[in-house]
């Protein structure tokens, strides 16, 4: 096996040199680059042309610099000095890559994308679960941002075995979306931007506490769906956001963050209120409709509290859904 080296870049002529991936070894981010040429069933003068050919286009890649950070899961990861072609796996990591200023720089999204509007305007790579790894890997990302799987990691481990740069985050809570905002800005080296937004985020979470603060707090219940019943639990970023605006969860001590209960379990903490997501497909009409539901104190006397979707999203936007909800609560 022969190498050829100049300029931290490595050529492999007639087979693998090392376990790196093939596709960080073609895009060149490495300070260590290697092409793998296919050459079989090539003459040997054709084999000379080729490498020759390669060996020019690789001498003409220019070095870039590289940093290692550290993601939320405590991983270590290389990635460029100022990533340009950023792909985010999940629509809230979508927000926040945005909220830090770096839209431009994002070259492919999930599905379930709404925030902010103009990110529509990117490729999407898929769904959540199984985002399309040949439609990642035909963008040529230099970084991808994902959040912590609940489940099996089979393709953030593929991404790792492709040698593409992946860094997730794990946001929990207000503090969490927070402290994502910090670490994604890490990973984009746009720390300044990143504290600035953290700091404001804060001073409006901080805000609207103290707005709220000795008021009092309407019991409320957030069904998520209906049959099965699904609610927020203790864990549930969305039972700390309705807290922080003013008003108490009457499933706040369930351990799972989404747990699936009984309509027993709904009439016997007698909810004062229902927060349901505005254009949602749980409405107060479908839960009429449904049998026992009229027996619940809120249902009865029609108490609702709107919110739009962005309570959904542990980023950035989950703060304008918090203000709107004080609003809500205690107009």
């Amino acid at each position: 096996m022969q190498e050829t080296r100049r300029n931290s870049v490595t050529l492999v002529l007639g087979g693998v040199r090392s376990r790196k991936s093939r596709y960080a070894q073609q895009l060149g981010e490495r300070p260590r680059r290697t092409v793998f040429l296919a050459t079989a069933g090539l003459s040997e003068s054709a084999k000379r042309i080729f490498c020759l050919l390669s060996l020019l286009g690789l001498l003409a890649i220019p070095c870039i610099a590289s940093r290692t950070v550290t993601d939320e899961l405590g991983r270590k990861v290389v990635v460029p000095d100022h990533p340009h072609r950023v792909i985010c796996l999940m629509p809230s990591v979508t927000d926040t890559v945005f909220a830090l200023g770096a839209g431009d720089d994002v070259v492919g999204i999930s599905d379930y994308t709404e925030y902010p509007a103009e990110a529509l305007k990117k490729p999407s790579v898929g769904n959540l679960i199984s985002p399309s790894i040949e439609t990642i890997l035909a963008l040529h990302p230099d970084l991808v941002i994902g959040v912590q799987p609940t489940g099996p990691m089979e393709s953030t481990e593929q991404l790792k075995r492709l040698g593409v740069p992946l860094f997730l985050v794990s946001p929990h809570g207000i503090a969490g979306i927070i402290h994502s905002v910090e670490t994604i800005g890490q990973a984009l080296n746009r720390t300044s931007q990143a504290d600035a937004l953290a700091t404001s985020l804060q001073h409006r979470v901080d805000a609207v506490r103290a707005r709220t603060k000795g008021l009092p707090e309407p019991t409320v219940f957030m069904p998520i769906w209906y049959d099965p019943i699904i609610t927020i639990g203790k864990h549930a970023f969305t039972t700390e956001i309705i807290e922080a605006a003013g008003a108490h969860s009457v499933t706040d001590d369930l351990a799972p963050d989404w747990p699936e209960i009984s309509l027993e379990i709904v009439l016997e903490r007698a909810p004062e209120a229902l927060v349901l997501v505005r254009g949602g497909k749980t409405t107060l009409e479908l839960l009429q409709s449904r049998p026992g539901w009229s027996s619940v104190p809120a249902v009865q006397q029609h108490r609702v509290y709107y919110v739009d979707r962005r309570i959904d999203f542990p980023s950035p936007v989950a703060i304008d859904a918090l203000e709107d909800l004080s609003k809500e609560f205690h107009p």
